[in-house]
C-alpha cells in the first residue's frame, strides 16, 4: 500500500488536491456492519486519497481501529491512515501495535498525543510511555517503514495556555521529529487557517503539506459540543443563525454544508495540497460538500 507523503507528491505533479475522509469506530456490532458495508462503499465511490480511522479517547478502540484500518484498504482498496496515542500505552504496547499494523500493510500513522480517558480532564502520562506525541514521532520514524502524519491546529490547542504560536512553534518540533505531512483540526474562519498556514510554511519555514480539516455543522448540540471539546471560533453571522434554528437540524445542516462548502472553494482557490473532511460516519453532507466545491 502506497505511503500518503507519496500520494501528496503525485498529486502536487498533477497539479490536484488530495481528498481525504476521517471515520471513528462505532460503539456497536450494527454501528460496525454500517460503516463497514454501507458507509464505506458509498463514500468510496468519490474516490477519496486516503481514509482516517480515529482511536478513541485512552486507546478505547484500539483493536476496532485497526481491524477497520485493515478492512477499508482489503474491501475498499484505498489508503488507511490509522491513529496513534500515547495514551494509556507503554512504549512496548505502542510497538506491538506498530507491527500489528505493518504486517497488515497499514503503513500510514496520524501520531497524536491523544485525549485521556473518557475524553476529560488532564493527560497523564503513561509509565514507560511518551509524554509529548514529538516524541512517539520520533519512535514511529526510528522504527522506519511508516509514512507519519500529525496534527494541527489553526486556533492553537486547547491546552496549550502559552497561546497559538507557542503551539505553532511545537508542531515544527514535531516536524523536525520525521512528520511527513499535518492535517490540522476543524476550524469555520478561514482566516484562521490562513495565519496558521502563512506562519508555518513562512516563518518556520515548514515544506510538507499542511492540509486544512473540514467537518460541516449537523446540528445544534453538535456545534455546542465542538465548541466545547476544542474551543473553535465562530463566525458571528452563523453562529447566530444557527442558534435561531434551535431545533430545527435540517436547516441547520443545510446551513453547515453551505458553509463548509464555501470554506472548501476558498481554500481550494488558495491553493491548499489537500481537503481532509471530518465525516462523522455520514455520507450526503461530505457528498455534498465535494460537489459543492467542484471536488466530486
Amino acid at each position: 500500500m502506497k505511503l500518503i507523503k507519496d500520494v501528496f507528491a503525485e498529486k502536487c505533479g498533477q497539479k490536484r488536491p488530495v481528498v481525504s475522509f476521517e471515520f471513528f469506530p462505532p460503539r456497536t456490532d450494527d454501528g460496525d456492519k454500517t460503516l463497514l458495508e454501507k458507509t464505506l462503499p458509498a463514500l468510496a465511490l468519490l474516490r477519496p486519497d486516503f481514509c482516517s480511522v480515529t482511536y478513541g479517547a485512552g486507546g478505547s478502540t484500539r483493536e476496532k481501529t485497526l481491524m477497520i484500518s485493515d478492512r477499508i484498504q482489503r474491501e475498499q482498496k484505498i489508503i488507511a491512515l490509522h491513529h496513534l496515542t500515547c495514551v494509556c500505552a507503554t512504549k512496548e504496547q505502542i510497538g506491538q501495535i506498530l507491527d500489528e499494523a505493518f504486517k497488515l500493510d497499514v503503513r500510514n500513522v496520524l501520531a497524536l498525543r491523544g485525549d485521556p480517558p473518557g475524553g476529560v480532564g488532564a493527560f497523564t502520562q503513561t509509565e514507560g510511555g511518551f509524554e509529548y506525541s514529538k516524541e512517539l514521532v520520533a519512535y514511529i520514524r526510528a522504527r522506519g517503514g511508516f509514512s507519519i502524519g500529525s496534527a494541527g491546529f489553526p486556533e492553537g490547542h486547547i491546552d496549550c495556555r502559552a497561546g497559538k504560536h507557542v503551539d505553532w512553534d511545537r508542531l515544527k518540533e514535531k516536524i523536525d521529529c520525521g512528520v511527513d505531512f499535518v492535517v490540522t483540526q476543524l476550524f469555520f474562519n478561514n482566516e484562521d487557517f490562513y495565519e496558521f498556514y502563512n506562519h508555518m510554511t513562512g516563518k518556520l519555514k515548514v515544506t510538507i503539506p499542511v492540509c486544512p480539516g473540514i467537518m460541516p455543522i449537523l446540528n445544534g448540540k453538535q456545534m455546542k459540543r465542538i465548541t466545547q471539546l476544542c474551543g473553535a471560533r465562530w463566525p458571528a453571522d452563523l453562529f447566530a443563525k444557527i442558534e435561531a434554528f434551535g431545533d430545527d437540524d435540517a436547516s441547520v445542516s443545510k446551513l453547515g454544508i453551505e458553509h463548509a462548502s464555501r470554506q472548501t472553494e476558498e481554500l481550494l482557490k488558495f491553493g491548499v495540497r489537500g481537503i481532509h473532511f471530518y465525516t462523522m460516519n455520514r455520507v450526503a453532507p461530505a457528498r455534498d460538500i465535494m460537489k459543492n466545491a467542484g471536488l466530486a
